[in-house]
């Protein structure tokens, strides 16, 4: 499934830069994942990155976008094949 930054984000600028997917962003309030282009790190890392380099714990599994890891595998082929 795709992640989401949940509203206890601090804007610490943490994650953005470590997405290898360029999946996030700078929303209007708070940074958002753009789940059409977060695979997780599959393709890139063993766990998510965003996830690891957050310092408040903010990153989660989003509910609403469940997604096997053959789905996820298969979303880091057609991103890196375009």
């Amino acid at each position: 499934m795709a992640l989401l930054i949940n509203s206890k984000c601090i804007n610490c600028d943490m994650c953005e830069p470590e997405c290898p997917n360029e999946a996030i962003y700078m929303g209007a309030k708070i940074y958002e994942i753009d789940p059409d282009k977060c695979t997780e790190c599959v393709g890139h890392y063993d766990k998510p990155t965003c996830v690891s380099v957050c310092p408040i714990d903010c990153v989660k599994p989003d509910p609403e976008r469940r997604e096997t890891l053959d789905e996820l595998a298969e979303k880091f082929l057609r991103l890196t094949q375009s």
